[in-house]
Order: structure tokens, then C-alpha cells, then sequence
């Protein structure tokens, strides 16, 4: 074999090589951006966009309610008009929670929410208070 014909071989699999190192990535590109579209964000672009809420606990649990059974573990909100499933973040301080409505409610009087006793303390909430939240989109 000549040398010359050697060295077009040569430059021809580094080529390849090239191709398929880029190949790789792009598709890892594409993995890791369906990836992060996969993963729910907030509807509203900013936290200072979120709607404020007057939020309590939850009676106790272990009960079946019209979305479903809910126990001490399952972290919810209880909302009187939003169906049930439905995905949205909470708020308190500086921990913000993706969370559903697993529950009708609130039960308590001027609340636009109730939340499950394992959620309230996640977030650090008790009693009544105000949080802010947003739908989920994704």
C-alpha cells in the first residue's frame, strides 16, 4: 500500500470518527432538552407573578375523598372548583412544592386552599397563613 493511499484511509476514519462524536451529541443535546421540557415548571414566568392564597391544614387523614384515597403521607391540596389531578406549585417562604388537588375543600372559612398535614409540613406552614401559587405547565 502507498503512502499516500495510507494517509487518505487515515484522514477518511478521522473523519468518520468526527461524525459520529458529533452524531452522539447532538442526540444527547436533544435527550437532555425533551428531558428538562418533561419535567413541570410554573405557568406564571415569576414568582412575582404567582396568585396569593389563604391556606390551612387539612383535617386528619386516611380518608377516601371524591379524587381518591388520601393518607398522612400524600402531599395535596384540598380546592372547592379545581378537578382533581390537577398540578399545580405552592409556596411558602422559600419553599415551593409541585403538588395535585387530591381533595375537595377547603374547609375552613375565607381559605382557597387545604392542605395535607404532610404538606404543610414540608412547607413549613401551620395554622392558617398566606402562600403563593401557579398552575403547572409541562
Amino acid at each position: 500500500m502507498s503512502a499516500v493511499l495510507g494517509q487518505r484511509q487515515l484522514s477518511l476514519a478521522a473523519v468518520a470518527l468526527l461524525g459520529v462524536v458529533i452524531a452522539l451529541a447532538v442526540a444527547h443535546e436533544r435527550k437532555d432538552r425533551a428531558q428538562a421540557r418533561a419535567i413541570p415548571q410554573p405557568a406564571a414566568a415569576s414568582p412575582s407573578e404567582w396568585y396569593p392564597a389563604l391556606a390551612g391544614v387539612e383535617r386528619p387523614l386516611n380518608l377516601r375523598s371524591p379524587c381518591g384515597l388520601v393518607t398522612k403521607a400524600t402531599l395535596g391540596v384540598a380546592h372547592p372548583v379545581l378537578p382533581c389531578g390537577t398540578k399545580l406549585f405552592v409556596a411558602f417562604r422559600d419553599v415551593r412544592v409541585l403538588t395535585q388537588v387530591v381533595d375537595r375543600g377547603p374547609s375552613g372559612p375565607g381559605r382557597e386552599f387545604d392542605l395535607t398535614p404532610a404538606l404543610a409540613k414540608l412547607l413549613g406552614l401551620h395554622g392558617v397563613q398566606t402562600l403563593r401559587w401557579s398552575f403547572a405547565r409541562g
